[in-house]
């Protein structure tokens, strides 16, 4: 019998992907076969990045984990999952009220394909208060981001706020 690759898939807007994220994601590679990093594009939110800056950004930071793979979708990840082959959705926790919408998503999508389980990491504390919005207000202020993102993504905070203010 032959054993199925394990191929999981870490969804998320990653605007930007900050070292809490990149924690997970080199963290879950180590559990999977493969791991996919998947922008979303969620329509719910103004992004500042653009999903192919996001998705470019992602590629930057991940270029040294080879069994992790960048991609968008803008489907229901339950359909993503199908198409990829994928059967395990991760998703980081940084505290209890994350757990309480995050449990709610995992039921959802268990019940819409009962062969998907997400897999819920805890956050390295020294980034449990971390978000892709807290570190965009720090940047929009010229405020001092580099032990929040990786040095990829501080420049493209630069950039991004520089020209939006040019």
């Amino acid at each position: 019998m032959q054993k199925r690759a394990r191929i999981a898939v870490y969804p998320g807007s990653f605007d930007p992907v900050t070292l809490g994220h990149l924690d997970i994601i080199q963290r879950a590679a180590n559990h999977f076969d493969k791991l996919i990093v998947a922008v979303l594009n969620n329509t719910k939110k103004n992004p500042l990045f653009t999903v192919e800056e996001r998705t470019s950004l992602l590629k930057q930071v991940t270029r040294t984990l080879p069994n992790v793979e960048i991609d968008h979708f803008a489907d229901l990840l339950i359909n993503y999952l199908r198409a990829k082959g994928a059967n395990v959705i991760v998703r980081g926790l940084r505290a209890v009220s994350d757990f309480e919408y995050e449990l709610q998503m995992a039921s959802t999508n268990r019940k819409l394909n009962d062969d998907v389980d997400t897999f819920f990491m805890m956050t390295n504390p020294q980034y449990s208060f971390l978000s892709s919005s807290i570190v965009k207000e720090i940047a929009q202020f010229h405020g001092d981001v580099h032990d929040l993102v990786p040095p990829e993504v501080e420049q493209a905070l630069r950039a991004k706020f520089d020209g939006l203010q040019g």
